[in-house]
């Protein structure tokens, strides 16, 4: 097992993995070069992305991946891309999606610790995704929920362009900390800025190669300690308890499969000889944090990102991979999901009076319509249950402006001899459900689901029947005041519901 002195910690002059923390340039994004060439870009490929998704998203898209940095081609988030080019969120998600089936890019779900912030987990896949994740850096278990622990994100396809990050283990600390550790969920600071704010709060950080051990000589402050490792996510707690101490304390941190021994200790204030000896077969980047004031608002700098649920809203994904998105036994929850129920008042007069064949065209005509009006306003169709349509939205804001657009889009059609006894009738709820899987399509199951078709069934011709959470939501009220609509409040007994509900109809 190699040996690193504490005299010669850092190594030689000009190595940028063994420079000091404070010094080391290494740890910011500029200072990485890409370590792989640029790969041929396919334009066949792209080409065909331009024919799916929208030709100015294409055309960004294709830019991106031909001169953004390396870092920024990695676990891309969608909605800070399309803001930063004034693009479509909507357009953006679609292109990427078709992007990556197209294999120009690698989608991945990444689960996130909702203290820290940190990939907890990064899946290819959602159905690998685990019932339950710890986060050892705070301590806790999280069970994850699609709207606010797993994100999507978005990395060059390897066979497109190799980058840096391809192959982590070859990264400087801080870049692999920046990258590979924290989600799109928290606010990283400019390079400048990150090498004069980590002084505040960073000890001592060193590279430990594969079964090798190193020596860092660090004068432990008067707060608590954390020894952390970015690769293995291993933590140990040093609990500074009593007076500073003139006389020097020794500590050996032993990281392996199981992660670090001791996970807790108690030291005094004062100097400290550490010794980092790492049993893996992988290289480590333990570091020493002063768990100060400094150190905890770097956690606290938040960004909203792509959600799982945002992604299951939309249209484009929802087609493009009908199946196997989910496991047949996984359920996963979300914490808030819009839903919207129509049906079809009429129809039966209408097969009686146009027969089977020119009413079941106009039916499937009105589906045709009903989706256009869904993926119109960031939602995606669920399924459809004879005439009647389920469909789902990120935001109930999105879900009651649908309504709306589905109701004149309806009083349009009215003209038409043939579609002239149609009348639709809407419902829409939001609440907590379960993403499952259900005759090989993403389904959704729970009280919030039964709740929006009973308050659909509810529903006369043209009405719209919404529940309490989305008139009580602020962008929906402001929708319904800015278009002059009241929303009328009645209570009502719902089938398979124990108690009364306040519903309310937009009048």
């Amino acid at each position: 097992m190699g040996v690193t002195s504490a005299g010669n910690i850092w190594g030689p002059s000009g190595d940028l993995s063994r420079t000091p923390p404070n010094n080391r340039r290494g740890w910011g994004a500029r200072a990485l070069v890409a370590q792989w060439p640029r790969m041929g870009i396919s334009d066949a490929r792209f080409a065909a992305l331009r024919k799916v998704s929208d030709p100015s998203v294409s055309d960004a898209v294709e830019r991106w991946v031909q001169d953004a940095r390396d870092g920024e081609l990695f676990r891309l988030d969608v909605l800070a891309w399309a803001a930063a080019r004034g693009l479509d969120e909507d357009r953006a998600i679609d292109a990427f999606v078709h992007a990556s089936n197209l294999g120009l890019v690698e989608m991945s779900w990444d689960l996130l610790c909702p203290g820290c912030g940190g990939v907890l987990g990064a899946n290819a896949a959602l159905r690998t995704i685990r019932e339950s994740y710890e986060c050892r850096l705070c301590a806790g278990a999280y069970q994850p929920k699609l709207d606010e622990m797993v994100e999507v994100s978005f990395t060059v396809s390897p066979g497109v362009r190799r980058i840096a990050h391809h192959t982590p283990d070859s990264l400087p600390m801080w870049e692999y900390l920046r990258r590979m550790y924290f989600g799109n969920g928290l606010l990283i600071p400019d390079d400048e800025t990150w090498n004069e704010e980590h002084k505040k709060y960073v000890i001592e950080a060193e590279e430990v190669p594969p079964r090798e051990r190193v020596v860092l000589a660090v004068t432990i402050p008067s707060t608590f300690t954390i020894a952390f490792d970015a690769v293995t996510h291993a933590t140990s707690f040093i609990d500074v308890q009593g007076e500073t101490t003139s006389t020097r304390q020794d500590l050996t941190l032993v990281f392996d499969a199981s992660g670090v021994s001791p996970s807790r200790v108690t030291l005094r204030p004062g100097p400290c000889r550490v010794a980092i000896e790492n049993r893996t077969e992988r290289r480590l980047l333990p570091a020493l944090f002063a768990a100060n004031d400094d150190f905890h608002r770097l956690f606290d700098r938040r960004l909203s990102f792509l959600t799982a649920r945002r992604m299951f809203t939309n249209q484009t994904f929802r087609d493009v991979y009908r199946a196997g998105t989910l496991d047949i036994d996984q359920r996963l929850k979300l914490t808030s999901l819009t839903v919207l129920f129509t049906d079809l008042k009429g129809s039966t007069a209408l097969y009686e009076r146009v027969g089977d064949l020119a009413a079941y065209d106009i039916v499937r005509a009105h589906f045709g319509k009903m989706a256009e009006v869904v993926r119109g306003h960031s939602g995606a169709v669920v399924k459809t249950i004879g005439d009647a349509v389920m469909a789902t939205f990120d935001t109930p804001d999105d879900g009651l402006a649908a309504a709306l657009d589905m109701r004149h889009a309806m009083d349009r059609a009215g003209g038409h001899v043939d579609e002239s006894d149609l009348q639709i009738k809407i419902g829409l709820h939001e609440g907590p459900c379960l993403a499952v899987t259900s005759n090989d399509r993403l389904d959704y199951f729970g009280q919030t689901v039964n709740i929006a078709a009973r308050v659909q069934g509810l529903a006369e011709g043209r009405a719209i029947y919404v529940t309490e959470p989305v008139v009580r939501h602020s962008a929906a009220a402001e929708l319904l005041s800015r278009q002059g609509l009241m929303a009328s409040p009645k209570r009502a007994l719902l089938k398979g519901i124990k108690d009364e509900l306040t519903v309310y109809e937009i009048e």
